[in-house]
């Protein structure tokens, strides 16, 4: 995919002085490019492609912002699996860029729906207890798998497989493989194990009448959306569109891993 750039979205992961706007201004300028600094006002039909400066909360926000634009992220976080380099690279990141050395890696995302509302799923959906056990019953394209009785569940995707996923036990999972992960937290039963979905799967968390606690929550990329009552679902599936993280090294899932997780 060949990137068409005309003016280029800034975001943030807060309002400090830290970040080198000015350098970015700079670096991009020379090749007549505008930059700008993403306020509300601003929408994905203003910008063709967004800048993240911070960690992967900061990349989150902006695949949920413009969720079809493609996101260049630089780390200014502590861990920052999903940025593409690291805030003293910026010069070699936009000449790489510029010179048309980078790849564009497209990630699967989901659905949410929940009462109350809908929304895009990039790392992962939670339910999540607060201090007693809960019942979800699994369903998967309208059959009952099972019931899953612990802190409660985490479906997530290939994206996802190195965050809240990755501290549960699942398999970490190469972003090119389309695919859904479905696993308990703090499962009362010691030999579940992760299930791998195909992408087209419709998963329904039912939280079951048994469920103990009254804080059931439910968290979707890092936000808590709500609590969710005993009776009440949750329904994910695949969304109809990808979203685009832009990296400047074929070799930089496996080398994140590295880096990262000291492999």
């Amino acid at each position: 995919m060949t990137l068409n750039l005309n003016r280029i979205g800034l975001l943030t992961r807060d309002e400090s002085s830290e970040y080198p706007f000015d350098e970015v201004r700079d670096l991009f300028g020379k090749y007549q490019i505008e930059v700008v600094l993403i306020e509300e006002g601003i929408t994905p039909d203003h910008v063709d492609m967004v800048v993240a400066m911070g960690g992967d909360g900061t990349v989150l926000r902006a695949l949920d912002r413009f969720p079809r634009c493609p996101v260049l992220a630089i780390n200014f976080g502590t861990v920052g699996f999903l940025t593409a380099g690291d805030r003293t690279d910026l010069a070699s990141i936009v000449k790489l860029l510029m010179d048309g050395r980078y790849i564009v890696s497209e990630r699967l995302v989901l659905n949410c729906r929940y009462p109350g509302g809908e929304m895009h799923v990039v790392n992962e959906v939670m339910v999540r207890a607060s201090y007693k056990l809960a019942f979800t019953d699994v369903f998967v394209d309208g059959a009952e798998i099972r019931t899953i009785t612990g802190d409660g569940v985490i479906v997530g995707t290939p994206t996802g497989s190195t965050g809240h996923l990755l501290s549960s036990g699942a398999p970490i999972v190469v972003p090119d493989v389309r695919c859904m992960i479905l696993d308990g937290i703090n499962e009362y039963n010691f030999s579940s194990r992760a299930l791998i979905l195909p992408p087209e799967a419709h998963i329904r968390l039912y939280i079951s009448e048994e469920t103990r606690d009254e804080n059931v929550s439910l968290v979707v990329d890092g936000r808590h959306l709500g609590q969710l009552l005993p009776g009440q679902e949750v329904h994910i599936s695949q969304a109809q569109h990808r979203a685009r993280l832009i990296y400047l090294d074929k070799r930089y899932f496996f080398r994140n891993l590295s880096s990262k997780l000291s492999w």
